[in-house]
């Protein structure tokens, strides 16, 4: 694209992940001088697609055919698309698409220097992803095959960032990755996610919290876990994808954990880091999952009671070694079931919620609320941005996006605290 374009836009789909890379394009864009607008005034569109699995794809797919639709009446010029689903379905794409005027896949992983960004995040929060790519081999994954072996960014290039972010009023950093356990093994043994923390911390200024998601269990340390322990700026917040519990769909899925070792991680995580806020994510319906399977996954969720959870029903992933397996199981059943989690998971919330009432808590203002006057929405450390609940503020004072203040807490609901500004 050249610089002779003049109102470009981007819609994002998908993950942070995806955002960071949405980010890097629009930087490049506006070196080329292009003008920068919103979707709606834009002459050329690009749309950064995801298809990590099948709801993903239907929403890209969606996007796409109203933004053609879009071109079709004149209101945009050229179309672009970008992102995953070009990456694994180009060449479907470009014969099915004709009035798409050019797909660009998954842009090139830069790991040695700071790249230029537009931010797509509020002014007081950012994510910095500090490697790509995947070094696991779930079973049910996409991921390896769209981004490649691991590939981790120089602590130097993500420090130069850092400081980048802390000069722009950044207060909250989410570190971010397919997985950032296993940032560094694929470089310099000295290299790995406990030096980059140390660097990181030193580098941040005037950010508050810095944030992990996605760390892979096997490779959680004592060193980490000291450091996450130990480092103020650092959330007290483990973000723990264990996907299952029953032993026998683990070694299906290929993770490499069982459930003794995961419940043996889970208790030391707790004690060493006092108060952490314990997130997983879990998929049901995974091939050849009985009811009994479920049933040992549920009652697993309910002892360990997991302050924030998440669960995907099983995508089939063509290209994918659980493609392949027997068992499938049918849509309703994965959709029952995921019901089922849910509601247990709903009601575990809302009692550690319950228990938080009086408590004060110190919260970081994410927006000024629209519908009533000194309401205000932040998160605490414990709520990771778009994933996580809400604490809802009543403040006499004006409050802005990035003031930390404390909370006490006066009601609750399954995921979400009320509060009023001590």
């Amino acid at each position: 694209m050249n610089a002779a374009c003049t109102q470009v836009s981007i819609i994002n789909l998908g993950c942070a992940r995806n955002l960071v890379d949405a980010q890097i394009m629009l930087g490049r864009l506006r070196r080329k001088g292009c003008l920068l607008t919103k979707p709606q005034q834009a002459r050329i569109l690009i749309v950064n697609t995801c298809c990590f699995i099948e709801t993903a794809r239907q929403e890209a797919i969606d996007t796409i055919l109203d933004v053609l639709e879009l071109k079709k009446g004149g209101h945009v010029s050229k179309v672009i698309l970008a992102g995953c689903l070009v990456e694994r379905y180009g060449r479907e794409l470009c014969a099915e698409l004709k009035d798409v005027d050019a797909l660009v896949g998954v842009p090139i992983f830069i790991k040695d220097r700071r790249l230029d960004q537009v931010p797509l995040t509020p002014r007081h929060y950012a994510y910095l992803k500090i490697c790509e790519g995947c070094y696991n081999s779930c079973s049910y994954c996409i991921i390896p095959k769209l981004k490649g072996r691991l590939a981790s960014r120089t602590i130097p290039s993500l420090v130069e960032e850092m400081r980048v972010l802390d000069g722009r009023g950044v207060r909250e950093v989410n570190l971010i990755g397919q997985d950032v356990s296993a940032y560094g093994i694929d470089c310099d043994s000295r290299l790995n996610l406990v030096s980059l923390l140390e660097a990181l911390t030193n580098a941040a200024g005037n950010i508050s919290w810095i944030r992990l998601l996605y760390l892979f269990p096997t490779r959680i340390t004592d060193d980490l876990l000291d450091t996450v322990a130990t480092q103020e700026r650092i959330c007290k917040y483990i973000d723990l994808p264990l996907q299952h519990i029953n032993n026998r769909i683990l070694k299906a899925m290929n993770r490499p954990m069982a459930a003794d070792m995961i419940k043996r991680l889970i208790d030391k995580i707790r004690v060493k880091i006092p108060g952490v806020c314990l997130r997983s994510s879990f998929i049901v319906g995974f091939p050849g999952e009985t009811d009994q399977d479920f049933e040992e996954l549920v009652k697993f969720i309910r002892d360990v009671r997991f302050d924030r959870l998440g669960a995907f029903m099983y995508s089939r992933e063509e290209g994918t070694v659980a493609y392949r397996l027997e068992g499938q199981i049918p849509a309703e059943v994965k959709q029952a079931r995921y019901d089922t989690l849910m509601k247990e998971q709903q009601t575990i919330s809302l009692d550690l919620n319950r228990r938080l009432t009086g408590q004060t808590l110190r919260v970081l203002i994410d927006e000024i609320s629209s519908e009533q006057e000194n309401l205000f929405i932040g998160r605490t450390q414990s709520d990771a941005p778009e994933v996580d609940g809400q604490v809802f503020v009543t403040s006499r004072r004006r409050l802005q996006p990035g003031d930390f203040v404390d909370v006490r807490i006066t009601d609750t609901s399954e995921y979400d605290l009320n509060g009023v500004m001590e």
